[in-house]
């Protein structure tokens, strides 16, 4: 294991370098360019065997990672925003023909207004597509994210496509010391692709049929208990990781001095960070206050958040995206799982960081004192509630 001090960016790209994917399809756009960029360089030095495929568009790259994962290759590509949203159609396409590729985004606004900065609205907007989405919180877990990402992908009681999430900028473009594990370490950890999911002369079958009503609901159900599987191989890995890594995830959320929290802001990605920061100095005046990370949003943690937040007094999502004309994507998915586990708190609503206008700690302090007065609303940072 060696220490690097990398870009999110540059991280997750030795994370895909220890993963080994034999074919990588690549198409530029900000700020997700350095990741493909960084594997072209291993590919020409020799340092990652792969077929280094430079596509004519987003649609494209995932299209090509889709025909490389149904001959048993293991695939990897990368977007952003518009790219992302161009690969639309070919997202349920990898979701319902079970392709376990890797995809990873740099969360950036989507248009219009025209903008290259980061929010999540670009990921959060395709939940529904049957991807697996985490969101990782800075360079470190990026790159344990590449690498464990095909572990969940590939198992065979999940079979489904991965998206890991970096905030654009915030996290792709600043950096840190990284640990980077040895590749003998990596392929301990993560055996060669073996799948039944493939064309093969050998072994024919259909793939990428039609199927009327009568079967349709029974492809989509398979594919929802894929998703749902995701969560306990999620488990088997972090723990399979820990133990050659030596260091330990704690699933699909992350709780932050939750145990005795009275009030409890809800968030993911890169803002966690920060948010840590304020919980710990409200903590030294003596405020009971706590965080829970959503690190998967697919599958969702209904049980974890509901288990969280079940004896605070009041909580708040804060989140980098709006769902228009209602609330955001994650207060939703949130607000669902407190109902369906009998808990009733005052549960707010807070939107910031869109277009990467930055979420200011003062704001972070507001929120917590503001949730003393366990009122339920929901507020733009920078300009007030609606």
């Amino acid at each position: 294991m060696a220490k690097k001090f990398l870009s999110g960016n540059e991280a997750f790209a030795y994370g895909i370098r220890l993963a080994r994917p034999q074919v990588i399809s690549a198409y530029p756009i900000t700020p997700q360019t350095i990741v493909v960029e960084k594997l072209s360089e291993m590919v020409e030095d020799g340092s990652l065997p792969s077929e280094f495929i430079h596509v004519e568009s987003e649609h494209s790259a995932l299209s090509c990672a889709m025909g490389a994962s149904s001959v048993g290759a293991r695939a990897f590509t990368a977007t952003s925003s518009q790219g992302l949203l161009y690969m639309a159609e070919c997202l349920t396409y990898a979701s319902g023909g079970r392709f376990p590729i890797v995809m990873m985004n740099a969360n950036r606004s989507t248009a219009l207004p025209w903008n290259i900065y980061g929010d999540q609205r670009d990921s959060l907007s395709l939940l529904d597509s049957g991807w697996i989405q985490a969101y990782a919180e800075n360079a470190q877990e990026a790159l344990d994210l590449a690498l464990m990402s095909y572990y969940i992908a590939e198992h065979k009681t999940v079979s489904t496509p991965f998206m890991v999430n970096l905030d654009g900028f915030v996290l792709t473009h600043t950096y840190e010391v990284v640990d980077v594990p040895a590749a003998e370490q990596a392929d301990e950890f993560l055996p060669p692709l073996e799948t039944d999911n493939k064309m093969d002369l050998l072994h024919p079958k259909n793939l990428g049929f039609s199927a009327g009503p009568d079967h349709n609901t029974a492809f989509k159900y398979k594919e929802h208990i894929g998703l749902l599987n995701a969560a306990d191989v999620i488990t088997q890995a972090e723990k399979r990781f820990a133990e050659i890594f030596g260091r330990q995830y704690s699933g699909l959320v992350e709780n932050y001095r939750t145990d005795d929290a009275d009030y409890i802001i809800i968030t993911l990605g890169s803002i966690a960070g920060l948010v840590k920061e304020v919980i710990d100095k409200l903590r030294e005046q003596g405020k009971k206050v706590g965080l829970v990370r959503i690190r998967y949003m697919r599958p969702f943690p209904n049980e974890m958040i509901a288990q969280a937040v079940g004896n605070a007094k009041a909580a708040a999502v804060l989140e980098k995206d709006i769902s228009f004309g209602n609330e955001g994507t994650v207060y939703t998915n949130v607000n669902s799982a407190l109902y369906k586990a009998g808990i009733s708190i005052p549960v707010s609503n807070y939107i910031g960081g869109l277009g990467g206008k930055n979420i200011l700690p003062e704001e972070i302090e507001k929120i917590l004192e503001e949730l003393t007065e366990r009122t339920v609303k929901t507020e733009f940072l920078g300009i007030g509630g609606v």
